[in-house]
């Protein structure tokens, strides 16, 4: 869509205030953690860069590199589609390190801000990165930044329900990341553009060589995608298990995306469009049960069976939400994030009914927003509550993830 004029010269103006407030917020309540301004407490500050930075900086790869191509499949909008994932992904880290330290590290009047500070800020701009996917394209910048300054604050109040009210399981962003972010692009996009049902543009077309840049993005975002699980583990066990179940998940769910998509083209052709997605729903899919010392097979299936659904998606559930619903989803979000994140929720329910006793409590381990072992430090084997009520805590975080987040994007919209 053509910017005109006017709003162009808006965007500089709001990106320029914006800046020169938080450099004066900075300036007045902003600094940094003790052990990261203390040259007695090097060791430590050491230990927590070479556990949490390498992690930190396969996230970074995977957002710049590895989203922004995967968006370039629009052969018209992929210059805007990098610039404006890069931009989108600064400005939300920035917002969301505003509220997150008023609300989690604000003492004796100011913000303690360290490493976990920025790490999770980044995870709250991921839900931005995964939302204006509905709307690619059909949006202008200043309009992708509002949706940036409403969601950050909706996500942080969704996660403080979700993981510290609730206390759901979800180490790997499954339910507070994906599912989020899915249904509250939808409700943007319903609410933007519900009432007009137009045909694709042939701009929306992708083109070949488009969809090979698209794909050296998803191949970026496979390959890095365990350490988006594991970085929340704590160090051991927990971050040994999420790695390999997230590699497994997604293998598994590569090699199904390509069974899945020969079988249903018709030609038995695959279809790029599958591939790039489908590729990476056992990443989505195996965030909730990651760290949870469930079978290897578990992970494999869970990964097959969110390649399919992935896939299934984009075949029939996405003609149908436009046919029917005039509900138009640009990347396929709801594919590649809302069915495998359904579908990671209900497996964690199942894991947690069929866990043994020897692979509950202390075997769970996440750390929570705020920086506390919040799995072992509070709940043990499951708190004061059984397996069956976890598992209903569980699917209400899923209810609370799909609700809030489809109300709120609609009302920004």
């Amino acid at each position: 869509m053509a910017v005109p004029p006017p709003t162009r010269r808006l965007l500089p103006l709001f990106l320029g205030v914006f800046q020169g407030a938080l450099l004066l917020f900075f300036a007045l309540f902003v600094t940094y953690d003790k052990p990261s301004a203390q040259a007695e407490d090097a060791n430590l500050v050491a230990n927590q860069l070479y556990g949490t930075f390498p992690l930190f900086q396969d996230i970074q790869v995977m957002l710049v590199a590895g989203l922004g191509l995967l968006l370039t499949f629009l052969p018209h909008y992929g210059f805007s589609a990098l610039t404006h994932n890069f931009l989108l992904l600064n400005f939300s880290t920035q917002w969301a390190l505003v509220l997150q330290g008023l609300l989690h590290r604000f003492h004796h009047g100011q913000v303690h801000l360290d490493l976990h500070n920025l790490l999770t800020a980044e995870f709250a701009a991921v839900t931005v990165l995964i939302s204006v996917g509905a709307v690619l394209g059909r949006t202008s910048p200043c309009q992708l930044l509002a949706v940036a300054a409403c969601e950050v604050p909706v996500y942080l109040a969704s996660e403080w329900a979700i993981i510290t009210r609730l206390g759901v399981l979800d180490v790997g962003g499954t339910i507070t990341i994906h599912v989020f972010s899915c249904y509250f692009g939808l409700g943007v996009s319903k609410a933007l553009f519900g009432a007009a049902q137009r045909p694709v543009h042939p701009k929306e077309t992708p083109t070949p060589r488009s969809d090979l840049l698209s794909l050296v993005g998803t191949l970026i975002l496979w390959v890095f995608w365990p350490s988006f699980v594991a970085v929340l583990c704590q160090p051991g066990d927990a971050q040994h298990r999420a790695i390999l179940n997230t590699l497994l998940a997604m293998s598994a769910s590569a090699v199904t995306t390509v069974v899945a998509s020969s079988l249903l083209e018709s030609d038995g052709k695959l279809s790029p469009g599958h591939l790039q997605n489908g590729s990476l729903a056992g990443g989505v899919a195996i965030g909730t049960v990651a760290d949870m010392a469930v079978p290897p097979v578990a992970a494999l299936a869970l990964g097959s069976l969110s390649a399919t659904a992935c896939v299934l998606g984009f075949r029939f559930l996405t003609p149908f939400l436009v046919r029917k619903l005039a509900l138009r989803d640009q990347c396929g979000i709801h594919n590649l994030h809302g069915l495998p994140g359904i579908l990671g929720a209900v497996a964690s329910a199942v894991a947690i009914l069929v866990a043994s006793e020897d692979t509950s409590g202390p075997h769970f381990s996440q750390v929570s927003p705020t920086g506390g072992n919040t799995s072992e430090a509070s709940w043990g084997q499951w708190g004061d509550h059984g397996a069956g009520q976890q598992a209903l805590c569980q699917a209400a975080g899923l209810a609370v993830a799909i609700g809030g987040s489809l109300l709120a994007g609609l009302l920004t919209g």
